[in-house]
């Protein structure tokens, strides 16, 4: 009488479990992809400030260049199309938006940019300055 205690069975490759993982780290390394991609900005000469603190990472950048120019991810707005943009953006009261003006943009037209930005909804503005 032969007894087997332990039978000798054929090792198998479990192919969905792996497919499982590889998705999981193609799903994990594409988020992390898409946060190191770096909102594109201009060279602007922004106001120094003793005060100036890192904040996070903003939603949306709106640049304002010399001429008075505002500019949003390479795309050239007026003000009426800047409000639209941000109206379109979802949630406008969720949006965080940094304004980044150049020091030699006249105040006026810094104001009125704010004010597109408040009348589309959005209300946590922030304003990009260089560390002194």
């Amino acid at each position: 009488m032969d007894r087997r205690y332990f039978e000798r069975k054929k090792g198998r490759v479990e192919i969905i479990p792996m497919i499982d993982i590889m998705l999981f780290l193609l799903v994990f390394f594409i988020m992390i992809t898409i946060q190191m991609i770096p909102d594109q900005g201009l060279s602007l000469q922004l106001p120094q400030s003793s005060e100036a603190k890192q904040l996070p990472r903003p939603h949306m950048t709106i640049n304002i260049q010399k001429d008075g120019t505002v500019v949003v991810k390479n795309h050239h707005y007026d003000l009426t199309g800047l409000q639209a943009l941000i109206a379109r953006d979802g949630d406008p009261g969720k949006t965080v938006i940094t304004i980044a003006a150049d020091k030699q943009v006249p105040y006026q037209d810094f104001i009125h940019v704010m004010d597109s930005c408040q009348k589309a909804g959005a209300s946590d503005i922030g304003l990009a300055a260089k560390a002194s």
